[in-house]
């Protein structure tokens, strides 16, 4: 079969099996599958990107639902700029997040440089569900661009609570003899990250990634790397997959299998070096009486096979991060295969927390969106803001009246009402003795 001939059987009907991918994909608990405390509970983000000032509340999944532009891919890079800001010096995070200008939210405050700050609050860390985050605060400075304010990191409560407060070129800690050095241009948790006491808040944030999918990516060859790790647009896809098949047979019938009802017929999956680069290659076949068979590499597959493919890399990886965010990783697939993607994050969410972006009717139709995993982001008077749905909408799908789908078809899933609210004075930080 020509290439004509395998882009239309690609393209032909999606028509989705009712396997049940938590058996596929994970190994089934005695008494059920555990649900996974969410890394991030809540986000503070001060004049960052499109955010003036919200409080951004996180269950496992959470799903941000809004309109192009209104902000939902600024909230995701928070997580992306948090990781490298724990991993690479402060001034490349920002160069990485297009420079510090880029970053700063400036609506606020007319021409005069502003501070911007994030702050986290975590889940259970250290065996403690309360307490425990981290935060920090840039400012402009004439000489150097930027220096840092102030950060705090907390971790736990009550008699075993330990933490840190930088304010300015001053630190203080309840740890004993901790005197990092401390520079106007670089945090201080990635210097004391390796301390026992505060490397669960290091690693839960430099463990963070961001992914956008690029299927064209995904399309040429690729070079090899480790393939421990995917990167943020999926480019060594090939390699993660290789990785994770790698160890025993049973991986990638497994992986194969999860992929066989989002790709039609499909059989198996090979990842094939051509010429010191890596490429993937999908086998379908189809017919009893008369079996016929094609194989086709990853050139000529279609864009929603690819980001399926890439969504399934990205949420199953072996490094295993504390959160994956993934932006609209419905885009491109047929509308039959959707509660396969959906499903394939939910059991991801059983290993990591999960964040993803979408404006889909069709995926927020499933049965699986609940109420609770909905965050509306809304673009308000030159600003984005983010809130729950609101309470009519609750109702409307705890008692399954529509699904989230269908209120956005017809406009009236809408926000809480406190997204209209001013919220000016979101605190960062907390008084610490």
């Amino acid at each position: 079969m020509d290439c004509v001939g395998a882009r239309a059987l690609l393209a032909g009907t999606m028509a989705m099996g009712k396997l049940a991918l938590e058996a596929i994909l994970l190994p089934r608990h005695p008494s059920g599958m555990k649900t996974v405390e969410p890394t991030v509970r809540r986000m503070v983000l001060k004049r960052f990107r499109s955010v003036r000032s919200e409080c951004v509340y996180f269950d496992n999944p959470t799903i941000f639902v809004g309109r192009n532009g209104a902000g939902k891919s600024n909230l995701v890079g928070a997580f992306s700029f948090l990781a490298d800001a724990m991993t690479v010096p402060l001034q490349e995070a920002f160069d990485r997040a297009g420079g510090i200008s880029v970053v700063r939210n400036r609506l606020s405050s007319g021409s005069r440089p502003q501070t911007c700050g994030i702050r986290v609050d975590f889940g259970l860390l250290r065996g403690d569900r309360q307490g425990s985050f981290y935060a920090f605060e840039v400012g402009p400075c004439s000489r150097h661009g930027f220096a840092v304010r102030r950060e705090q990191g907390v971790l736990g409560s009550g008699a075993t609570r330990v933490w840190f407060e930088r304010n300015g070129s001053g630190f203080r800690s309840n740890m004993q003899g901790l005197a990092p050095p401390v520079d106007h241009a670089s945090l201080v948790l990635p210097t004391i990250g390796g301390i026992k006491d505060f490397h669960e808040i290091w690693r839960g944030l430099s463990r963070m990634r961001a992914y956008a999918i690029d299927p064209d990516r995904l399309r040429e060859a690729q070079k090899p790397t480790a393939g421990h790790e995917l990167k943020a647009d999926g480019s060594n896809v090939a390699s993660v997959l290789r990785e994770m098949t790698a160890r025993t047979s049973h991986e990638a019938d497994r992986l194969s299998r999860t992929l066989g009802t989002i790709i039609p017929n499909l059989e198996s999956f090979t990842v094939k070096d051509a010429g010191g680069n890596l490429i993937l290659e999908f086998t379908q076949r189809w017919g009893k009486q008369a079996p016929q068979c094609l194989s086709f590499d990853a050139s000529i597959a279609s864009t929603g096979t690819l980001r399926a493919v890439g969504v399934l890399a990205a949420a199953f990886q072996l490094a295993k991060p504390t959160l994956i965010a993934i932006e609209d990783p419905d885009a491109g697939i047929h509308p039959g295969a959707l509660g396969t993607v959906l499903e394939m994050l939910e059991v991801a969410s059983q290993r990591t927390q999960v964040v993803i972006t979408t404006h889909n009717p069709e995926l927020l139709d499933s049965k699986r969106i609940r109420d609770r995993y909905l965050r509306m982001i809304e673009w308000y008077e030159g600003g984005t803001r983010v809130a729950d749905i609101s309470d009519a909408n609750r109702e409307v799908l705890r008692e399954r009246l529509a699904g989230a789908g269908e209120l956005l078809r017809t406009n009236v899933l809408e926000p809480s009402p406190m997204v209209y609210e001013r919220r000016e004075d979101v605190p960062l930080f907390e008084e610490l003795q």
